[in-house]
């Protein structure tokens, strides 16, 4: 019986991975903190490791982790810009993915804050809650008839697009490798970043953070948006330049900006903060513009996907214990003595 160590974790998160079938397959130990090379001794005695978006597995943190024995890294996310994929393969360990585990719950929630933030749910609400009836600063704008451009149309940026089609919008899309076929069945138009900037009413953002995506949202591109345009990113933090946003908000380029992630979340998202002060200046200052909606990395939040996340993981965390193949898209680096 392999013994995997979880990291970064949460009571919902032992739940669904102790109900998940095969679990009494794995001896589990599950920590609340984060995987880093300081916390990495923690894992000996370990076959595998289960990490979050939020832990840190640099080079020294995987040449630890080999030194312990440790042969699996399984990420129980999509994103993996936070392992050195290159340590890994060098050191001989294998990493694997959750590539698809909802991608219906994050594009659902991306459509669900633009909503909020252009209805102004949020502060009705709160009004109507303290018996205050005045619709007064509540104006929002219909969806119908406007321009979405959506960036990066993986699984989760398709299923947006589809969403955002049903509500009468023209969908614009920029994607390195773009899929016309499906673009075709679904009336959206493919175009360059550039004009998809300039002509969209809201700008979605659903591609990976790389080396190429990084700061893709920066001082340049957010002139480039039409003015008064809403931006949404339910993606990864690293994809928007906070600084040059808090400019683009400051002079009213922006018109609305939705966030589930943040640049800087590491050690603040997934954690109550409630009777601190919050240290981040820049969070806090976007915290104070009334058009701007965020919430903690939440998008992926569904039983539907939290059931997934558990049952592919569990299934690949015995696949290592029974010398199984991985399934190859949940691979990004696999044993050397596989093929």
């Amino acid at each position: 019986m392999n013994t995997v160590a979880f990291y970064d974790t949460k009571p919902y998160d032992r739940e669904y991975f102790e109900r998940a079938p095969a679990a009494d397959r794995l001896r589990r130990q599950f920590h609340e903190f984060r995987l880093s090379s300081e916390t990495a001794a923690t894992a000996a005695g370990a076959q595998a490791v289960c990490v979050f978006v939020n832990d840190r597995l640099d080079a020294a943190c995987l040449q630890q982790l080999h030194q312990l024995g440790v042969r699996l890294v399984a990420l129980r996310c999509a994103g993996f810009n936070n392992v050195d994929l290159t340590a890994a393969k060098a050191l001989g360990l294998a990493v694997i993915r959750v590539p698809a585990y909802s991608p219906y719950a994050v594009a659902e929630h991306t459509i669900a804050l633009l909503l909020a933030l252009n209805r102004k749910i949020h502060r009705a609400y709160n009004r109507v809650r303290e018996h205050n009836f005045s619709l007064s600063g509540l104006v929002g704008f219909d969806l119908h008839g406007k321009t979405v451009g959506v960036v990066g149309t993986g699984k989760i940026g398709k299923i947006a697009a589809q969403i955002f089609r049903g509500f009468g919008t023209d969908v614009l899309a920029y994607d390195p490798f773009p899929a016309p076929e499906w673009a075709a069945t679904q009336g959206v138009r493919y175009t360059d970043f550039a004009t998809l900037l300039s002509a969209s009413h809201i700008v979605s953002l659903h591609l990976p953070l790389t080396p190429q995506s990084r700061y893709l949202l920066n001082a340049e591109s957010l002139a480039r948006m039409k003015p008064g345009a809403y931006l949404l990113n339910t993606s990864r933090g690293k994809l928007v330049d906070t600084t040059a946003l808090i400019e683009a908000l400051k002079t009213g380029r922006l018109g609305g900006v939705a966030l589930d992630v943040y640049e800087e979340e590491e050690g603040l998202f997934f954690e109550d903060h409630s009777g601190e002060i919050l240290q981040d200046d820049e969070l806090s200052r976007l915290l104070t513009f009334p058009n701007v909606l965020i919430t903690a990395h939440q998008a992926f939040f569904t039983h539907e996907a939290l059931s997934e996340i558990a049952l592919m993981t569990t299934a690949n965390l015995v696949r290592l214990a029974d010398g199984q193949p991985f399934p190859a898209e949940s691979v990004l680096v696999d044993l050397p003595s596989r093929p």
